[in-house]
């Protein structure tokens, strides 16, 4: 699926993909779940890592994208479930969209399965 057709389906419709990708990388999950529980506030890259028990750069992939190891349009910020937002001074904070909100919801009660 190409980012732009992604663009053009409901939430609803792009719902399978998204948990599907979740499932893919415990890492992305990871990620999802920490922002989850700090929002509405937002997180940096270090920050992150520390938290998931991973490195910098394993998170800057599942958020961004990084080649053959984290495909772009299965990153976080492609799903919509993450968004970049500035933290200041080249300071570069991550938090949980609305629709990432939705989406955690929906699998910590059930209705959705990773």
């Amino acid at each position: 699926m190409q980012n732009n057709d992604e663009f053009r389906l409901s939430t609803d419709d792009r719902r399978p993909f998204v948990i599907r990708a979740l499932r893919r990388s415990t890492i992305r999950k990871k990620i999802a779940e920490y922002l989850f529980e700090i929002s509405p506030s937002g997180s940096y890259t270090s920050e992150i890592a520390y938290h998931v028990k991973t490195t910098p750069t394993n998170v800057i992939g599942a958020i961004r994208g990084m080649e053959s190891r984290y495909r772009e349009d299965e990153s976080l910020i492609s799903l919509n479930i993450v968004e970049l937002t500035s933290g200041g001074k080249d300071v570069k904070l991550y938090r949980l969209t609305n629709f990432g909100k939705d989406i955690l919801e929906s699998i910590r009660s059930g209705r959705d399965r990773l």
